[in-house]
């Protein structure tokens, strides 16, 4: 089975309870304003198979409370995603979180063939101009959905963390983060870096980028 993949990491410990395996799926047909991973939202790379990503995760998955997953939009995939939930369900017994940017409502059909697959649903899209205080999401609007008991016993009472950004660096020098930031946290970080003589590009910068190159051409 196809499945279009951005990155995995393990430990991630800012979206959800624990020490998590996050997978970030690459494509969004969302596109949510001021979102902080517009380098998931082309449809275009990260091709591989569902059956490589499990043999990744089976390395880290003794050491995992749970897995994560985003994006991107994972139910853009959803036959891919169904096959790696059924993976993941083989591979451990920690939760399963998924985020998406589409109405709970509009996932019905494909929800009810992941019945038990999912533990804990975050779902509709980010809204830059809403309030941002509930735990695991990155605006008020956003639904969370515990599916499973293990759902409601892992995330309907959580607190909303202090502010904590995981941070993963790559072969290449970029640097990612995961987590849910507040608003401006970003830019506060690119202008004191600037201050200090960095030269910063963030993913959205780059996205815009290439935006603009495509129109002109």
């Amino acid at each position: 089975m196809n499945i279009r993949i951005s990155r995995l990491h393990f430990p991630v410990t800012t979206l959800g309870p624990g020490r998590r395996i996050g997978i970030w799926f690459q494509g969004c047909s969302i596109r949510c304003p001021g979102c902080i991973s517009m380098d998931t939202w082309s449809p275009a790379g990260g091709e591989t198979q569902v059956d490589v990503v499990l043999e990744q995760l089976r390395a880290w998955a003794p050491e995992a409370d749970g897995f994560t997953i985003s994006g991107g939009e994972p139910f853009d995939q959803p036959e891919a995603l169904l096959a790696l939930l059924r993976g993941v369900r083989r591979l451990s017994a920690g939760d399963v979180l998924v985020y998406s940017g589409h109405a709970y409502e509009q996932l019905a059909d494909v929800l009810v063939t992941a019945d038990g697959l999912i533990d804990g649903l975050i779902s509709d899209p980010f809204d830059m101009a809403a309030s941002q205080t509930l735990a695991l999401r990155g605006s008020d609007n956003q639904r969370l959905h515990c599916l499973t008991p293990l759902g409601r016993q892992r995330f309907s009472a959580l607190p909303r963390p202090a502010k904590a950004l995981d941070v993963m660096f790559d072969g290449d020098g970029s640097v990612w983060f995961a987590g849910i930031p507040s608003r401006g946290d970003f830019q506060r970080l690119r202008e004191l870096l600037a201050d200090q003589g960095h030269h910063v590009q963030t993913s959205a910068a780059k996205a815009r980028d290439r935006k603009d190159r495509n129109q002109q051409s």
